[in-house]
C-alpha cells in the first residue's frame, strides 16, 4: 500500500493536537480502550466533548523520556493509504525538531488559528517547509466555528498565504478551512461550508500524488553493508552483495554501474529483495545489489549509473540549521555524517544568517546560534558524493556531529558541491 509521511506544523495553541486526535478517531484508527481513557479524563476535566488531543498525551510523554528527539511519530492507515504523522514542536525554540520532523515529510500540515490568521509561526514554518523541499503543504485553517464559519475569513488567510507562498518555492499549497474540535471538514465534508468546494483534508492526503516526486532518473546506491555470510553451502560460499536503501532512480540487472569513490566500474549482476531476486529496485527500496566484479566496495561508498554519477567533492556549500547552544563558527570542527559515510568536517565560513520571518540574509553575523538557519561552507576530510539537496533530498543532506559528545549538532542542506 501506498505511504505518505507528513509532518505537522504551526504554533502550540492552533489546534494541532487535537486535529491529530481527529484524525485517528474520525478514521478509526485508535483503540476502544483508547478512547474509552479519553473519554474519562475529558469528564474529569470537566468538558463537555471528549478532549481527542488527549491522544497525543502518549506523544508528549514519550518526549520528555527523551525520545525521537523531541518529535513524535504516529502511525495509521485507511483503505486508501498508510500514514506516518511527525508531530513535532510548536514553539520557536524547537525549530531544530520541527526541521527533523519534517526533513522525510512528502507533505507538510501547517495549522492557523482562524481567529489569529496567519502569525509569525506561520510563517516560520512554511518557509523551513520550502527550505527542505517539502514538494506539497496544506495551509489548514482551523477553528472556523469560532468565526461562525465566516468566508471572508477563510479569503482573507488564504489570499495573505498565497501571496506570502510566491516567495517560496511550494509547487503544490492546497488550503482547508476546517474545525479539528469538531471534526469539520476533516475527514467528512461539513455542511457549515457550503461556500468551500474543494477536498476535505483526509481526502486530499489520501489522494495527493507523491510518487513523481522521487528521483527515478539518477541512480543512488549507498552501500551500508557488505554481506559475506561466508557459509559452507555452496549457494553462498561465495556470495558477496552490497546491502542499502536506494536513494534514487531505478536499478536494474545487467546495469553497467561505477562505484564511488574509486571509480571502478561493473554490471549489476542480481538483486536480491527479502530473499527473492528482483529485475529491479527504486526508491525506497532496500536491497542487495551484487556485481559481476569483485571490485573493491566497503561502507560509505556509493553505486551510480556511469556517466550519471553524484559530485565527488569535499567542498561543500550547504545551509544549516544549528541545533544546539553553543554557537556554530568558523574553523570549528565536526564530525559529519552523509549517506552511510562518516568523516570530519572544518566550518570554513559562515556566509550569512537567513532570518526566516523576513527572509533577509544577515551578512554581517559570525556564528549560528540555536535554531538559527544560515548559509555555510565546510571542507571535509573525506570525499561526498553528493548531489544538490534540490535533486535528492537523501544524497544532498547530511548531519554534524560533535566529535566530543555525539550529539547531533546540526542538519545541513546542500546547495553544491566542488
Amino acid at each position: 500500500m501506498d505511504l505518505l509521511r507528513f509532518a505537522t506544523a504551526g504554533s502550540v495553541d492552533d489546534g494541532k493536537s487535537t486535529l491529530i486526535g481527529r484524525l485517528l478517531y474520525d478514521s478509526k484508527s485508535i483503540f476502544a480502550d483508547q478512547l474509552e481513557a479519553v473519554e474519562r479524563t475529558s469528564e474529569q476535566k470537566g468538558h463537555d466533548y471528549v478532549d481527542l488531543s488527549l491522544l497525543t498525551d502518549g506523544l508528549r510523554s514519550e518526549r520528555e523520556q527523551g525520545i525521537t528527539i523531541d518529535v513524535a511519530y504516529r502511525y495509521f492507515a485507511t483503505p486508501h493509504r498508510k500514514f506516518i504523522i511527525a508531530d513535532t514542536p510548536g514553539h520557536t525554540q524547537y525549530t531544530r525538531n520541527m526541521v527533523t520532523g519534517a526533513s522525510t515529510a512528502d507533505l507538510g500540515l501547517v495549522l492557523v488559528d482562524a481567529r489569529h490568521g496567519l502569525t509569525e509561526q506561520s510563517r516560520r514554518h512554511a518557509v523551513l517547509l520550502s527550505l527542505l523541499r517539502v514538494p506539497h503543504l496544506v495551509l489548514a485553517i482551523n477553528k472556523m466555528d469560532l468565526v461562525d464559519w465566516d468566508e471572508n475569513v477563510y479569503t482573507a488567510i488564504k489570499d495573505e498565504f498565497t501571496q506570502f507562498a510566491t516567495k517560496l518555492n511550494i509547487p503544490d499549497l492546497e488550503v482547508i478551512p476546517l474545525s479539528a474540535l469538531q471534526g469539520d471538514n476533516v475527514v467528512n465534508r461539513s455542511a457549515n461550508t457550503p461556500w468551500y468546494q474543494g477536498p476535505t483534508l483526509m481526502h486530499h492526503l489520501e489522494h495527493v500524488h507523491v510518487a513523481s516526486d522521487r528521483d527515478l532518473k539518477d541512480v543512488r546506491f549507498p552501500v551500508q553493508y557488505v554481506i559475506r555470510p561466508h557459509a559452507d553451502t555452496d549457494e553462498l560460499r561465495d556470495y558477496r552483495g552490497y546491502a542499502g536503501q536506494v536513494a534514487g532512480g531505478v536499478l536494474k540487472k545487467g546495469d553497467e554501474v561505477i562505484v564511488l569513490p574509486s571509480g571502478m566500474t561493473s554490471t549489476i549482476k542480481a538483486i536480491d529483495f527479502f530473499g527473492e531476486e528482483v529485475d529491479q529496485a527504486f526508491p525506497p527500496m532496500s536491497v542487495t545489489v551484487r556485481l559481476d566484479d569483485e571490485v573493491d566496495v566497503s561502507r560509505g561508498d556509493m553505486i551510480a549509473r556511469v556517466n550519471n554519477a553524484p559530485s565527488v567533492a569535499q567542498d561543500i556549500d550547504a545551509m544549516v540549521c544549528w541545533m544546539t547552544t553553543t554557537p556554530l563558527r568558523p574553523r570549528q570542527k565536526l564530525a559529519i555524517k552523509h549517506t552511510t559515510r562518516t568523516g570530519r568536517a572544518l566550518v570554513k565560513e559562515i556566509q550569512y544568517r537567513l532570518d526566516i520571518n523576513s527572509l533577509h540574509r544577515d551578512q554581517e553575523t559570525g556564528e549560528l546560534a540555536l535554531n538559527e538557519i544560515g548559509r555555510v561552507k565546510l571542507r571535509t576530510t573525506l570525499p561526498l558524493m553528493a548531489d544538490e539537496y534540490a535533486k535528492n533530498r537523501t544524497t544532498g543532506s547530511f548531519i554534524l556531529i560533535d566529535e566530543a559528545t555525539g550529539v547531533t549538532v546540526g542538519a545541513g542542506m546542500i546547495n553544491s558541491a566542488d
